[in-house]
């Protein structure tokens, strides 16, 4: 019960405090293309930009969350439901990578950090009985774009890792390889909250470290 309620306190810093007090100039600079919807509704309306992965990390005591949001088209190549054998297996291996948060994420060993938990979700299942919906009461429709715009248009992955510190004074950076494991991502987000306040970066392939 104790690990229950620590995650779920956790999970409520991020949600009241990164999502919804924006750190980052790079969404004001970026406003008008979640259709004028303010910050704290971005995030569940699952609306974002192609090649920009957002990442909030929350520390508390000698807990550390992380959730990371991504367009399908980062982690993929694509945003709707998959087509084919070839997109299913791309599918499939892409949740494996981001069920291995240590081969994207690498804490300092001195802080001694162990991961505790994992989930990984998306939205780019197929259903194909909206297909027979479709067929039927929209023939006016291109059906194939039809069913791309419902379901692949706002297609993303949401992954978050919990870990435990031993020795949490001792993390003083967190670095990524996310672009060498999804090289489709241009730019990393990234928001934390912890001990040592708040601070915000955007990572890409040749800057990848935040300094705690």
């Amino acid at each position: 019960m104790l690990i229950c309620n620590k995650k779920n306190a956790l999970r409520l810093i991020i949600s009241t405090t990164l999502f919804s007090v924006p750190l980052m100039t790079y969404a004001a600079d970026h406003h008008d293309n979640h259709d004028g919807h303010d910050h704290s509704e971005h995030r569940q309306h699952g609306a974002h930009v192609h090649g920009v992965v957002e990442t909030n990390i929350a520390q508390d005591g000698d807990h550390l969350l992380f959730e990371i949001t991504a367009p399908g088209s980062d982690v993929v190549g694509f945003e709707h439901a998959p087509k084919n054998k070839e997109q299913e297996q791309l599918l499939e291996q892409a949740i494996a990578k981001l069920k291995k948060p240590n081969a994207i994420f690498s804490l300092p060993e001195s802080a001694n950090c162990e991961v505790s938990d994992i989930h990984v979700s998306h939205n780019m299942k197929s259903e194909d009985h909206d297909d027979h919906d479709h067929d039927h009461d929209h023939d006016h429709h291109d059906d194939d774009a039809h069913h791309e715009e419902h379901q692949g248009e706002h297609g993303e992955f949401t992954a978050q890792y919990e870990y435990h510190c031993e020795t949490m004074s001792k993390l003083n950076q967190i670095e990524t390889q996310w672009f060498s494991v999804f090289s489709h991502t241009q730019k990393m987000t990234v928001q934390y909250l912890g001990d040592s306040g708040q601070k915000a970066a955007t990572f890409t392939a040749k800057k990848a470290v935040l300094a705690l």
